[in-house]
């Protein structure tokens, strides 16, 4: 399944190693990793220390190593099991740090997708994939309907894995939800086919990277029927031989902390008796490039979400924020649904995320992005000539009917 490059790449045992061998070892002097040390610990400069009152100097400006923090990656496993029950009894890696998603689907890319390379993806998807799977990896995305009805388009998803597999040894698919741009997180049971269809297709013989991006995990909020709860990681992990589930997520969103970079790539492979050493070989392989894209992960964002993560308020400070994202969806179900607004959009099904889209109805959708920030100071997402996305995460709730009466104003100005 790896790339030219992905089979090339491997973690050297130049300076990391040896600095890590002599950390252990090294009791007298340790003249080996390139900081700069003073009194027995790093070197660093009050004015950058006193804003960070609560961070010992060595959590905050050493390097990471670069895998990340061990008891970071512990205890986000240890989070992935408590929120996926699945995942209790599959083999599975020890999440590796990233600078966010966006570079753990950079280093996803890197291992397993070569020139020429085929990519599934519905038809609403985040552009960021285009640059980094096409642009930067000369890969080919095809896509399917991503709706049928209130839902998931199974059918079109198995009917498309079948086309794009079809005279490949290899093919690479991605699957994001809660998704980004509609803001959508398949039911249970569309779930469940999701998962039948790939199994189905890596009995074909076809070998499948299963990218899961699950950037928005855990904000779901069952508006018209129940969703998934869980990340399709845990279904497809140990599935069959021939798959491999590799899922890309992070404290970004799930704990609010944007800027910080801290995400995680964690390996699902298809065979539990060869999981542990697929595993090892696979996260020397992910050591490696981020040793030669950046090096390593900020040390202080790892250490700031170490030390949340085991706080014992963590868990109802999240779900504070989560119930006021969780009461916005919902007044953007009640308000966009109304029947009045039916003749300038109609809403495509949404229930988890930060986001929701709408199709709008007789008026090219860049124009009304434009319309809306010159004439009204709005601004909105022109997804497709037809879609445009909001972003009720960043609405309070009092903003969310002015919104859509405007945007309803702005179409009917428009047509």
């Amino acid at each position: 399944m790896l790339s030219a490059y992905g089979r090339r790449i491997y973690f050297p045992k130049g300076i990391l190693t040896q600095s890590a061998e002599a950390g252990a070892k090294a009791h007298l002097y340790n003249a080996t990793i390139g900081i700069a040390t003073e009194g027995g610990g790093p070197m660093h400069l009050a004015t950058v220390q006193e804003q960070l009152k609560s961070v010992e100097p060595k959590d905050a400006y050493p390097y990471a190593p670069a895998a990340g923090r061990p008891k970071l990656r512990e205890a986000w496993r240890d989070k992935l099991i408590s929120e996926n029950p699945t995942l209790e009894n599959r083999s599975f890696g020890l999440p590796v740090v990233t600078a966010a998603i966006t570079h753990g689907l950079g280093l996803a890319g890197d291992l397993f997708v070569d020139p020429g390379d085929r990519i599934l993806l519905p038809d609403k998807l985040w552009g960021n994939y285009r640059l980094n799977f096409e642009v930067r990896l000369g890969g080919e995305i095809a896509t399917f309907p991503f709706y049928e009805g209130a839902g998931f388009n199974c059918d079109a998803f198995e009917s498309a894995l079948r086309e794009n597999a079809e005279g490949r040894d290899k093919l690479v698919v991605v699957l994001n939800f809660p998704n980004n741009p509609t803001g959508y997180m398949p039911t249970r049971e569309e779930s469940e086919r999701i998962v039948e269809a790939l199994h189905r297709q890596a009995e074909r013989g076809t070998r499948l990277v299963v990218i899961v991006d699950d950037a928005y995990f855990g904000l779901f909020y069952d508006l018209g029927g129940s969703c998934m709860s869980e990340s399709l990681f845990g279904l497809l992990t140990g599935l069959h031989e021939n798959l491999l589930a590799v899922k890309l997520d992070g404290a970004t969103k799930e704990y609010f902390v944007w800027g910080l970079r801290c995400g995680f790539i964690t390996l699902g492979p298809g065979t539990p008796e060869s999981a542990e050493v697929v595993c090892e070989v696979i996260e020397a392989k992910l050591k490696g490039a981020i040793r030669a894209g950046i090096s390593n992960v900020s040390q202080l964002s790892q250490s700031l979400i170490e030390k949340a993560l085991v706080s014992e308020e963590i868990e109802v400070q999240r779900k504070e924020k989560y119930e006021i994202l969780r009461k916005r969806a919902e007044e953007v179900y009640r308000v966009a649904s109304a029947p009045h607004f039916s003749d300038s959009w109609a809403v495509y099904p949404f229930n988890s995320g930060y986001f929701m889209c709408l199709e709008i109805k007789g008026v090219d959708a860049e124009k009304l992005r434009l319309h809306l920030l010159d004439e009204y100071g709005i601004g909105l997402i022109a997804t497709t000539p037809s879609d445009v996305r909001v972003a009720f995460s960043c609405l309070e709730l009092e903003e969310i009917e002015p919104l859509f009466k405007s945007v309803h104003q702005a179409v009917t100005e428009l047509r």
